[in-house]
Parts: C-alpha cells; sequence; structure tokens
C-alpha cells in the first residue's frame, strides 16, 4: 500500500491497529486514515506511549505530546527549546526526554512523579535497559548511566573522547552501544567496563541501530550493505568482527529495522530489502524512491513491514 505523506518521515512506530507515521511538519498519521497535528513545527523524536496509548513525540516547539487517532495531548512544554531526545519503557512506565543537557523522566502512571540528571554537555540521544530501570544518556565524551527512579546520585560514565549521537542497550543489559561522530560504534560490557571500538566496515555516520534473533545480532546503518554485529559468547562484541550482508541494492543503508529473524534495510536511494537471518531469503519491497533516502522503517505485528523516506513517501507491505 504506497503512500503520498506530504512531509519528511521522521519515524514509524507499530500500532496495535496499524503504524504511526511521525512527520517533520508536526502530524502523527495513523495507518486507518486519521491523524492529529502534534507539533506547531517540526517533530523530531518519537516513541511509544509506555501506557500503551499511541505515541509520544517531541518538536521544535518544546513539547511533548502523546497522539492517539482521536487527540494530541501535551504532556509537558518548555518554551524556547527543542525535544530531540526521548525514550520510553514500557516495562517501568517511564519516559524520558533532553533539554540542553538535562534528561528528564516522567511517569505516566504517577502523575507528580519526576526527575531531572545534569549533563555536562548536550543530551543527544537517550534509552532504557529492558527493565526500564537505567536510562543510558549519549552525550559528548561518553554515555552516562543512571538509575532512572534515584533522586540524588552521580553517574557511571563510560568514557571515550568525542561525539556520541545514538545509544541503545543489549537486551540483556549487559552491553551499551553508542554510534559516534566518525564512522564508527563504540561498545562498553556494563559489568567490567571493557570496551572496544566497532568500525572500519562504515562509509559513514551509523544513524540506525537495531536487535535482531533476541539479541544475538545487532544491525546497523551506514555501510554499503546491510551490517550486523554478533552479540555471542563471553565477549559479545568486544573481539568479535562484523558480518557483511549482501543484496543486489547499490548504495548506503540509511535505516534498519529487525524483528526476530527479520531484518529490513532502507537505503539512501530510496530502496528497501527485506531479509530472513534463519533461512537467508531476501526479498525487495522497494526498488527506488525515485532518490529520496529511506529516514524510517518498522516491522509490526503479523510481519507487516512500512517504510517512509525524506520525500513524504511511504508504504505497508505484507512479507
Amino acid at each position: 500500500m504506497p503512500l503520498d505523506l506530504g512531509a519528511y518521515v521522521t519515524a514509524i512506530l507499530p500500532q496495535t491497529s496499524g503504524f504511526a507515521f511521525i512527520l517533520g511538519d508536526g502530524r502523527v498519521r495513523f495507518e486507518e486514515g486519521r491523524e492529529v497535528r502534534a507539533h506547531d513545527g517540526a517533530a523530531l523524536c518519537a516513541a511509544l506511549d509506555p501506557a500503551g496509548q499511541g505515541v509520544i513525540t517531541g518538536g521544535d516547539d518544546g513539547r511533548l505530546v502523546r497522539s492517539h487517532p482521536e487527540a494530541a495531548e501535551t504532556l509537558a512544554a518548555h518554551k524556547g527549546a527543542w525535544i530531540d531526545a526521548l525514550a520510553t519503557s514500557p516495562a517501568s512506565g517511564l519516559l524520558a526526554y533532553g533539554l540542553g543537557k538535562r534528561a528528564r523522566v516522567l511517569s505516566r502512571s504517577e502523575p507528580d512523579f519526576e526527575r531531572e540528571f545534569e549533563h555536562p554537555s548536550t543530551v543527544a540521544d537517550l534509552a532504557f535497559d529492558s527493565r526500564g530501570r537505567r536510562l543510558a544518556a549519549a552525550t559528548y565524551g561518553g554515555v552516562a548511566l543512571w538509575y532512572a527512579r534515584f533522586a540524588d546520585q552521580k553517574p557511571v560514565m563510560l568514557r571515550w573522547a568525542g561525539a556520541h549521537g545514538r545509544v541503545i542497550f543489549s537486551p540483556d543489559g549487559k552491553y551499551v552501544l553508542s554510534a559516534m561522530q566518525e564512522p564508527a560504534l563504540h561498545a562498553w560490557r556494563i559489568a567490567d567496563g571493557a570496551q572496544a571500538e566497532l568500525g572500519g566496515c562504515y562509509a559513514g555516520k551509523v544513524r540506525s541501530l537495531a536487535f535482531a534473533q533476541g539479541g544475538d545480532w545487532l544491525a546497523t546503518s551506514g555501510a554499503d550493505q546491510g551490517v550486523i554485529w554478533p552479540f555471542l559468547g563471553r565477549d559479545g562484541p568486544l573481539r568479535a568482527r562484523p558480518v557483511g550482508l549482501n543484496s543486489d541494492q547499490t548504495g548506503r543503508v540509511s535505516q534498519v529495522a529487525a524483528d526476530g529473524d527479520k531484518l529490513a534495510l532502507g537505503f539512501e536511494t530510496g530502496a528497501v530489502v527485506a531479509l530472513d537471518l534463519k533461512t537467508e531469503v531476501q526479498t525487495v519491497v522497494r526498488r527506488s524512491g525515485g532518490g529520496a533516502a529511506v529516514t524510517a522503517l518498522a516491522l509490526g505485528q503479523d510481519l507487516r513491514l512500512a517504510y517512509g523516506d525524506e520525500a513524504g513517501g511511504a508504504g505497508v507491505v505484507q512479507l
């Protein structure tokens, strides 16, 4: 089902009734056709509502908004600020968003709950672990780890020189990964601080990360093919080499999405490819988007795949 959404697709999130498309002009468009105006400006980041009631977005209007097909509700507003870092945890009901050098934590079930964590430089990205207890904040010089509910604490600092733009926990909570300003990832094992740079295979910055096969593999964008890193054995990715996934598409991978054995790759050319990591079967979903790079991918229920690009082109397909 091809769609013309008329604006840059910032993110796509799976819902029980389909997909939600978050757009650069501030709209949230639901697959069934309804849409709401979430922001007076661009929607910059998005995550699922931890209470299971729609999606939450941050915008350049300084507002944090919950949207569902019937309405949009402002959860927080900060005049003159941008909200471009956001994470949510259905396991704990918490959500966190960045405000310059601060990370602010709220609870969807406790209206009065609030925590703020200060950093020496701007918070570029946020991530919860699988239980929603620890919060990782990517910033300049490394990643700060916080206990999301504790008021008075000092963070555990995972240090590595340079700008860190994306952050993710491994599903088992043993590792933290960050995407650097340069074409590389950095990995830390939380238990002992062991670390390694994961690079040498990227043509550009890594902007998209997704775990597949229950956390055994991390898929990444940024190379001229799909690249996956193993999280197997005692040392996981720290002493491992990446595996390249060949396809008949050319151009750099701009987005990845994964669910179990299924992996989707979106390219800067607009092409979209689905792969089965178990059978190695590949399906070309879209060969070209007229040169518009894929900016969002999502895998939903019943092996459905949604994609969107920088020109507002989008689609939903059954794999």
